[in-house]
């Protein structure tokens, strides 16, 4: 049988989880969590909490988040775990769209009156404090208000099935309104198991956990992979690149998977002298430049493999693989446990080096979004696979190329222009940070050109030198018409860089501004 729960394969007194706090560090076995995942399971069972529930969690990284959200799963109910730094009204949208049972709260939310707090009382949720207790030495759930379980029996524990759904996540459509992706234990334990194989990861290896746990990017890579493979994670709060090495050489980490932006960041840090021993850094959920590839192998000294994944993917799809097999900087790799086809509209396969839409098909692929007929009828194909929406290529040894997003393709005048390419290439100027490349209204082509700069700290460039440099590296149909500066590029809260949302901003200026 494959769930969540049978899933987890270190040996009892192996470690786990460790938590770093001063002064001394929380480190937990895997007897130690899987006793504290079945107590936790208990007291869901105590409220009311069955097959099908849905238990919303707004937590930051932390044990507590581990231990309810894989309690959450064995007792059938639906993790749904939020940003805990959202505001009112999205934890609103988000507990109305689950109709979730319960919302679990950090210590002293309650007591604040937090917005997660405001919104699960709207919605008649119950509302629970949820937090390491380190007198008593367990993971508390300090009930406040029972809300809509109030009077509801207790229940059994139960033991999850393959094909019950564990964790609901949110994902951006083409419409503004978010779809909801449920994902099965099947799912996830497939994902979970593709991890551990293209990776090769086994008991020995140790991760750095610096994504947010509320996507699957960290969920599935940095928590549950490890979990299957029975190694084991160091697990902050949240990012932060003055801790990052001494944590990451501390407790002796020897891999991490991050988005590109957190290894800018890494990058722009100091390296630990010495150097520890890294045996991959895997980056994920937003295109890697080549020049940042280059930069993180020659400072880090460790192979740097690219993938390519989806929350209705349950996250991985394509990876770059370890050496001694190849891997090819502006390429997300070769499917993973996963069948990966080049499509046209019509869902028909096109050829070997050609464009089209990459879709996929594989045991860890949702089988629809909830309670949305019109996007399951539009992102499957006739043969059942899954249109992911971003247009790319194939090569002569299966390595997929992306080339966009189907819907972020700039039409210039008929001609297709990529704004990952553009992105690659701007941020190859010696003056350039970050760039993001989109479409802009255009009289004469329909669409024109625009790109997003942050320069590098006392960096000096106008916008014309700028697009005389990218004249002489592409095109001329791609060179900018338009530069905006400016000092920071709005991010969603994984980092990723939302390309719809800088060219909004960046329209919305009257006039682009050029640093001279």
């Amino acid at each position: 049988m494959t769930t969540l729960q049978n899933s987890i394969h270190g040996t009892d007194s192996s470690v786990a989880v460790i938590i770093p706090s001063k002064p001394t560090p929380l480190t937990v076995t895997y007897k130690d969590l899987k006793s504290e995942c079945l107590s936790f399971q208990r007291k869901l069972a105590a409220i009311g909490i069955t097959n099908r529930s849905a238990v919303s969690i707004a937590t930051v990284n932390s044990y507590e988040f581990i231990v309810s959200f894989l309690a959450a799963s064995w007792q059938r109910g639906i993790a749904a775990p939020l940003n805990p730094a959202y505001k009112q009204e999205e934890f609103e949208f988000y507990i109305d769209d689950i109709k979730s049972a319960v919302v679990l709260v950090p210590k002293g939310a309650y007591q604040a009156d937090a917005p997660s707090v405001k919104a699960a009382r709207k919605f008649n949720a119950a509302i629970a404090e949820c937090y390491w207790d380190d007198a008593k030495k367990e993971v508390a759930l300090d009930v406040k208000e029972l809300g809509q379980l109030k009077g509801k029996s207790k229940e059994g524990v139960l033991q999850p099935q393959p094909d019950d759904v564990a964790l609901v996540l949110h994902t951006s459509g083409t419409t503004s309104r978010p779809k909801v992706v449920p994902l099965t234990h099947r799912n996830l334990t497939r994902t979970m198991r593709n991890i551990q194989s293209t990776y090769q990861l086994t008991a020995q290896d140790r991760t750095m956990l610096v994504m947010p746990l509320f996507h699957v990017h960290g969920l599935l890579c940095a928590l549950l992979a490890p979990l299957y493979s029975g190694g084991s994670m160091i697990v902050p709060t949240k990012f932060s690149a003055s801790d990052f090495w001494h944590e990451f050489v501390t407790y002796k980490a020897n891999w991490y998977t991050a988005v590109p932006t957190i290894h800018q960041i890494l990058l722009k840090n100091p390296a630990p002298s010495p150097l520890p021993k890294i045996r991959f850094i895997r980056s994920c959920s937003s295109p890697l430049s080549p020049t940042v590839f280059t930069q993180l192998e020659e400072k880090f000294k460790a192979p740097v493999l690219e993938a390519y994944a989806m929350t209705e993917a349950a996250h991985q799809m394509t990876s770059n693989p370890l050496p001694p097999s190849k891997r090819k900087p502006g390429t997300v790799g070769i499917g993973q446990g996963v069948e990966v086809k080049i499509l046209n509209d019509a869902g028909d396969e096109v050829p070997q080096g050609s464009e089209g839409e990459i879709c996929i098909r594989g045991e860890n692929v949702t089988k629809g979004y909830l309670n949305n007929p019109a996007a399951n009828e539009s992102s499957f194909t006739k043969g059942g696979f899954f249109r992911t929406g971003d247009q790319g290529k194939l090569d002569e040894d299966g390595y997929v190329t992306i080339t966009g997003r189907i819907k972020e393709l700039i039409n210039k005048g008929g001609e297709k222009i990529s704004p990952i390419e553009l992105d690659n290439v701007l941020t190859r100027h010696p003056s350039v940070s970050e760039a993001v490349s989109f479409a802009i209204p255009d009289d004469l082509y329909g669409q024109g050109i625009g790109v997003a700069i942050v320069l590098k700290s006392g960096a000096k460039l106008d916008q014309n030198e700028l697009k005389a440099w990218v004249n002489e590296k592409l095109a001329k149909f791609k060179v900018p018409k338009k530069v905006y500066f400016t000092e920071i590029m709005p991010k969603t809260a994984t980092g990723k860089i939302q390309r719809r949302i800088v060219a909004e901003t960046m329209q919305n200026q009257e006039t682009p501004k050029a640093k001279l």
